[in-house]
C-alpha cells in the first residue's frame, strides 16, 4: 500500500544505530519521523488506508506502539486501548505472560474496555520476533474479540515475527521491511 516515495522519505529519516541496546543489535531510531509533520501525517494516513472500515478498536502497545496507534484510531473514529507493561495500569486488569529471551515479561489492559465480538487491530512500531504482539494478541481473545488486523512501521524479516502471528488468521501489514 504505502508508495516508493513514502517508503523513500522513511528510509532516509529513520537513523540506524549499531550495537543499541546492546551489541550486535542494529536499532531502528523511528524519532527522526516526529520531526516531520508531514511525514508523520502521511504516515498514519497510509496506515489508517489498511483499517479503514475494517476494525472496531485500536490496541497499542506500550509505548511506541502508542505514538502512531492513537492517531490511527482518531483517524478511524474508534476507540484506543492502551496495552501496558505489568502494574501501570489500575485493576481490574487482564493479564498475559509471555517469554524473553531471558526470562519472561507481563502485559496487561483494563478489564472491560476490549468488547466481546469486536474486530482489533493491535499496533506497534516495529514487528522483531513477535512475541510482545503475540501475547496481545491473546490479551485480545481472552476477552472474546478477534484480531483483524495487525499494523506496524517496519517488519524485521529475519527475526519472523510474521510467523509467530499466523495463527491468529489476521491481517498483517507493515510499511518498511528489513
Amino acid at each position: 500500500m504505502a508508495t516508493q516515495e513514502l517508503i523513500r522519505k522513511l528510509e532516509e529519516q529513520i537513523e540506524n544505530v549499531a550495537d543499541f541496546p546492546i551489541p550486535g543489535i542494529q536499532f531502528k531510531d523511528i524519532s527522526p519521523i516526529f520531526l516531520n509533520p508531514k511525514l508523520y501525517e502521511e504516515v498514519i494516513s497510509d496506515l489508517v488506508a489498511f483499517s479503514k472500515g475494517k476494525v472496531d478498536a485500536v490496541c497499542g502497545i506500550e509505548s511506541r506502539g502508542y505514538l502512531f496507534g492513537i492517531a490511527i484510531a482518531v483517524a478511524l473514529e474508534v476507540p484506543f486501548i492502551l496495552i501496558r507493561k505489568a502494574g501501570k495500569l489500575p485493576p481490574p486488569v487482564i493479564a498475559e505472560e509471555y517469554d524473553l529471551e531471558y526470562g519472561s515479561a507481563v502485559i496487561e489492559t483494563r478489564e472491560g474496555q476490549i468488547r466481546p465480538g469486536q474486530r482489533i487491530l493491535i499496533h506497534d512500531d516495529l514487528l522483531a520476533t513477535g512475541g510482545t504482539t503475540e501475547a496481545a494478541a491473546k490479551l485480545v481473545e481472552k476477552q472474546g474479540a478477534t484480531v483483524a488486523q495487525f499494523s506496524f512501521l517496519i517488519g524485521l524479516k529475519e527475526l519472523k515475527g510474521k510467523d509467530r502471528l499466523k495463527r491468529f488468521d489476521a491481517e498483517l501489514y507493515h510499511i518498511l521491511e528489513y
